[in-house]
């Protein structure tokens, strides 16, 4: 254990105070609170998280200390340093990446008194425990937004006569999306975005490219730089580094990055870039710890709370009219009059879904009996992902739809 203690001292990114109030005004307590990232700063994943928790926690005048542990991979480590974080007395402790869970859940077993959360993750309605909790947004519909921006970009291409004979597999204009694993999470997000291509461009098709990692720079500017190879006029991207947005802005090809604007770095590519904002989640489990009430055991962000964000359009890439129809087609998803996987926009093998048993229970098998093809008042068939209602908030959407093709590294 001191050994251990050694190394998350050494990892510890940040400890801060956090102002001067001494008192929260429902409970007049303080705590402390426990951030375990994958990777840090330099993962614009991770950086979303922390970036996130000191803004709840300065929003909620806490004085205690905030500790983030960066640098913890999904194996006994995660279990080691939420341990720790309770040795020191942390009463909420929050781990970011998917293969944290099953840790965190050993962890939650054993200190009943502690509030674990955790994103992105399939189990806490299974496990029913009362200190452990998922949390997750419906960010399907902040990358189809994403998407629509992108086809605008790409039909103002097509207009400027910029689409070339390598850009177009036949009537189609290729796009394409760097992926980190084929889980339902990538899969919903890329899925979700390319319908929002599609959206505006119908005539599109995508080539999908997977990097085996959720962060490897290398990996992913060499996985964008294929799908350029493979004609892709626009790239977005469900992966971790920088790797994809430079090698668009060097190719100068329009770029969708995620989880932070790319402005700065890459001012002539960038388009928009979309985002959960775990603000809200933040601040609500921390004040529901410190006031002693329920935590839900599953929790699903949404465009209305602001859990689902888009970061300002880019400069020079944004194509005219973006920020209106943005702004049309947000309103129709918020109002429900719109739903991102209604069924009559996809196919897969050639036909409309009526019925589909997702995985919800979290163990890689169709869930029998389980049927996400919902149909809402006005007749409209739709794929329910992150129904936390009756399903919960992690993607399920794990399905493999017409018009998107995943490549292999050597295509």
């Amino acid at each position: 254990m001191k050994k251990f203690l050694t190394l998350v001292l050494a990892t510890i990114m940040a400890v801060l105070t956090l102002g001067t109030l001494a008192t929260m005004s429902a409970c007049g307590s303080k705590m402390t609170v426990g951030l375990i990232t994958l990777h840090g700063e330099s993962s614009t994943y991770d950086k979303n998280f922390i970036d996130a928790m000191k803004t709840a926690c300065a929003n909620l005048g806490l004085s205690d200390e905030l500790m983030i542990i960066s640098g913890i991979e999904e194996d006994n480590t995660c279990y080691e340093a939420a341990k720790d974080m309770v040795d020191q007395g942390c009463k909420v402790v929050f781990a970011d990446s998917f293969g944290h869970e099953p840790f965190l859940i050993q962890a939650a077993k054993e200190f009943p008194e502690v509030q674990f959360a955790h994103a992105t993750g399939t189990s806490s309605k299974v496990q029913n425990l009362p200190n452990f909790h998922n949390a997750f947004a419906s960010i399907y519909e902040g990358r189809y937004l994403a998407g629509v921006a992108a086809g605008m970009k790409l039909a103002a291409m097509v207009e400027a006569g910029q689409i070339k004979a390598s850009n177009m597999e036949g009537d189609n204009i290729i796009v394409g999306y760097v992926g980190a694993h084929p889980y339902a999470e990538v899969k919903s997000g890329y899925t979700s975005w390319f319908l929002g291509v599609q959206s505006v461009v119908p005539n599109t098709v995508m080539k999908v490219l997977f990097t085996g990692s959720w962060y490897d720079e290398t990996a992913e500017k060499t996985a964008a730089n294929t799908l350029i190879n493979a004609g892709a006029a626009i790239i977005s991207q469900h992966a971790d580094s920088m790797g994809a947005p430079s090698a668009c802005e060097a190719a100068g090809v329009p770029n969708v990055s995620y989880n932070g604007s790319t402005q700065t770095s890459c001012p002539n590519t960038y388009i928009v870039s979309s985002k959960i904002n775990w603000v809200p989640y933040f601040e609500y489990l921390i004040k529901n710890t410190l006031d002693g009430k329920k935590v839900d055991t599953d929790w699903v962000g949404t465009l209305g709370n602001g859990a689902v964000a888009l970061t300002e359009l880019g400069s020079v890439a944004t194509a005219a009219g973006t920020a209106e129809k943005l702004e049309e087609v947000k309103a129709q998803l918020m109002a429900g009059t719109l739903h991102v996987f209604d069924c009559s926009k996809f196919t897969v093998n050639g036909e409309h879904l009526t019925s589909y048993a997702a995985d919800i229970n979290g163990d890689y098998q169709p869930d029998e009996g389980v049927n996400v093809i919902k149909t809402d008042a006005n007749g409209v068939t739709y794929f329910a992902e992150s129904d936390v209602a009756d399903f919960r908030s992690a993607p399920y959407f794990d399905l493999d739809i017409d018009g998107i093709t995943v490549l292999t590294t050597t295509n």
